[in-house]
């Protein structure tokens, strides 16, 4: 059982799916919170302030995708773990996913067991993450604040997606050095299964478009590194 009574909303027009979900969940020990669309989910999640949305990406009046882009514009969602729940296998939908700020992506038919293990493992690197001492790195005319989750160029403020911040992160505490594909996904993602190449290339390019694309180089057939 989880010891944290952690804030989770579960988000999907299909009441059995939420029922599994949040009977699954509550055994866990977490606090569970349901919407059944887009707009409910904003609502919804402004009162409970989760400390996780699990978010179905087809919905009616407004869907999973949408709606993880208004949360995400606002400041107090800007460090939410943000989890795509759904039935679509094509590409494009969870590129869509990670380009509005998704953490994580879990297809359907849901699996109990598969699902509560994801979802301890992103709430519990939270924890160790907000454990870690509060550090800025101030390097290439940028300030990275890791308690704020913001990143500072020429004191512009730069509002990043979580995933997007902790790979910059990771990149720049080294500059120079070259992290493979699979380095980066084992500090970011770690066992998530869903996970691929592509993923980290979507992410890659949405920091590039907001930071700039001098900072950070591609290394063919290697990977990716921080140029100070």
């Amino acid at each position: 059982m989880s010891t944290v009574k952690q804030k989770i909303l579960v988000v999907d027009d299909e009441p059995d799916i939420v029922e599994l979900i949040a009977y699954n969940l509550k055994r866990e020990g977490y606090q569970v919170y349901t919407a059944s669309n887009g707009q409910e989910a904003v609502t919804t999640a402004k009162k409970v302030m989760p400390d996780l949305i699990i978010l179905d990406v087809m919905m009616p009046k407004m869907d999973g995708i949408e709606a993880c882009r208004i949360m995400r514009a606002m400041p107090e969602f800007k460090s939410t773990f943000m989890v795509f729940l759904t039935a679509r296998s094509e590409e494009y939908s969870e590129i869509a996913g990670f380009n509005v700020g998704a953490d994580d992506y879990i297809a359907k038919p849901i699996k109990p067991r598969a699902l509560l293990s994801r979802i301890n493992a992103i709430l519990r690197r939270n924890a160790q993450h907000e454990e870690l001492p509060n550090e800025k790195l101030e390097i290439a005319n940028l300030v990275i604040d890791r308690e704020a989750f913001l990143v500072f160029k020429n004191g512009e403020k730069i509002v990043l997606a979580k995933k997007e911040f902790e790979l910059l992160y990771l990149l720049a505490s080294k500059p120079g050095k070259v992290y493979t594909r699979e380095v980066i996904l084992k500090n970011i993602w770690e066992d998530s299964v869903v996970v691929t190449n592509r993923t980290i290339d979507v992410h890659i390019r949405k920091l590039r478009e907001k930071i700039g694309e001098s900072y950070v180089s591609t290394v063919k057939g290697v990977g990716y590194k921080f140029e100070a």
